[in-house]
């Protein structure tokens, strides 16, 4: 079982980069234009232009949600037929690097209108549409979208329009605006101080030994799960110094035991949700510290969801505010590091 884990979590890894600081929570805005190709049964096959406008926001590391309307025409001499859609798409991000491909499905209602010689008629249908495309980062706030999809409609006055299902692609480009900018990263965790190095003392006269030096210290290093991990995640980033340092640490010396490793969450969310977050991360940097060489035996982790937090005081209204400022209590702590200083 500890093994599956441990694959598991160095499979992750690889991908930890998804979330690395690209993931911004904030709402956008993204106007938007279509190329569209009709169904040849509306008595319109050519391609045209349209317009919409979108509404969109990240709600987890893998997906997006994106709101909003797209209007567009095409006509062939006597022949018009317009279509007008108004719905949510849900997008699978394959990535959250600066180049974003993803999949995409989504539902919601199509209003159509035929005008030619035969019939004059319009009304609204049910549709489900998939696709696929990507987006661009340019900076913090501004992207690109592009995007390829199919729409399945199912006509319901299908005696007027003369048939009951049609087919239409689209072809979008977006300009992506995000209301807010990305939250920053917690401060990077000050290094411990080296045991600093006396100098020789002269040569002493006789005196009285010296009693025994204080027995070993242990001391606890704490790390902002910012620093470890991407928002809402379990999943280590990469690389990791600090767990490289402790990892050395261990290596070094074989007498260091019980090591209890304690994760903590914020206080969003559910307790439920929380304590198993809370339990992921600690796990993942115990089976990180195994990974690289150290004794299973000896680690211990615990999950202790949002208890002891360390900021109190984030009443912020804003998400995003409030997120940065629980930044604190979304931490891990490593427990008995041992430190020896000696007494001269």
């Amino acid at each position: 079982m500890k093994k599956i884990a441990l694959a598991a979590a160095l499979l992750c890894s690889a991908g930890a980069t998804l979330a690395q600081e690209v993931v911004n929570p904030s709402w956008y805005i993204a106007p938007t234009v279509v190329g569209i190709k009709t169904d040849a049964d509306f008595g319109v096959d050519d391609k045209d232009w349209g317009g919409g406008l979108k509404f969109g926001k990240p709600v987890h590391p893998l997906w997006d949600i994106q709101i909003g309307a797209t209007h567009a025409r095409a006509s062939d001499g006597p022949y018009d037929y317009r279509q007008t859609l108004v719905g949510v798409d849900a997008l699978l991000m394959l990535s959250r690097q600066n180049f974003r491909p993803f999949l995409l499905l989504g539902v919601g209602g199509e209003r159509d209108h035929v005008s030619n010689p035969i019939r004059k008629v319009s009304g609204w249908s049910p549709y489900a549409t998939a696709g696929v495309g990507f987006q661009v980062g340019l900076n913090d706030r501004w992207s690109l979208q592009a995007d390829v999809r199919a729409v399945k409609s199912n006509l319901r006055d299908d005696d007027q329009y003369g048939f009951s299902k049609a087919l239409t692609k689209y072809a979008s480009v977006s300009a992506i605006y995000a209301f807010n900018p990305p939250p920053q990263p917690a401060p990077a965790m000050t290094p411990m101080p080296e045991p600093m190095a006396q100098a020789p003392a002269p040569e002493p006269a006789p005196a009285p030994v010296a009693p025994p030096p204080p027995p070993a210290r242990f001391e606890k290093v704490s790390m902002s799960a910012t620093e470890l991990f991407a928002f809402d995640s379990a999943t280590l980033n990469q690389p990791q110094p600090k767990l490289d340092e402790i990892a050395a640490a261990l290596q070094a010396d074989a007498s260091i035991t019980d090591v209890d490793i304690n994760g903590y969450t914020d206080r969003l969310g559910s307790d439920k949700y929380n304590q198993k977050l809370s339990e992921r991360r600690a796990n993942a940097v115990r089976d990180y510290l195994v990974s690289h060489g150290i004794d299973a035996s000896r680690l211990k982790a615990y999950g202790k969801g949002k208890s002891n937090p360390v900021a109190t005081d984030c009443n912020q209204k804003k998400r995003s505010d409030l997120i940065a400022c629980l930044a604190p209590n979304r931490r891990v702590e490593v427990e008995q590091i041992t430190i020896e200083r000696r007494v001269q």
